[in-house]
C-alpha cells in the first residue's frame, strides 16, 4: 500500500508539474519539440481516459434495438401461452429465442439467431419420464 501511496502523493504531482502548459496562448509558440511531444502524450492520455469513461454511455442503443420479441403477438401487452400437460405427448420443444415461426413451439430458428448474434439460446425441452 505504501507503493501506491507514494505514486499518488509524489510521482503524480511531480509528473503534472512537469507537463509544459504555457501561461498564455502565445506561450505555445515558445515550446520546444520535446515539450510539444510531452504535451501531446499527456493530452492523448487524458483524451483516451475520458473517452473510455464516457464510451459505455455513448453506446446505449434505442429501446427498440433491445427488444427480444420482434413480431409475436405485438398487439398484446404480454405474450402468454397456456398448454395443458395432458396435450404435451412424450416430448415437446418450446421456443426461447422468440424467432420461431411456430411460436410457442421451437422450429430451430435459434440456430440462425445464435450464428448471427453469437448468442447461445436453445429451446426448452419438456419430456415425460419413462415409467
Amino acid at each position: 500500500m505504501e507503493f501506491l501511496s507514494k505514486i499518488v502523493r509524489v510521482h503524480v504531482p511531480d509528473y503534472l508539474n512537469s507537463v509544459p502548459i504555457p501561461d498564455s496562448f502565445g506561450g505555445f509558440l515558445d515550446l520546444t519539440a520535446g515539450q510539444w511531444l510531452h504535451l501531446f502524450a499527456f493530452s492523448g492520455t487524458v483524451a483516451a481516459a475520458v473517452y473510455m469513461s464516457v464510451k459505455p454511455y455513448l453506446d446505449k442503443k434505442d429501446q427498440k434495438d433491445q427488444l427480444v420479441n420482434l413480431r409475436i403477438q405485438k398487439e398484446s401487452s404480454k405474450v402468454v401461452n397456456m398448454v395443458d400437460i395432458e396435450d404435451l405427448g412424450n416430448k415437446v420443444c418450446y421456443c426461447r429465442c422468440w424467432r420461431s415461426k411456430k411460436f410457442p413451439l421451437c422450429d430451430g430458428s435459434h440456430a440462425k439467431h445464435n450464428e448471427d448474434t453469437g448468442d447461445n439460446v436453445g429451446p426448452l425441452v419438456l419430456k415425460r419420464k419413462d415409467v
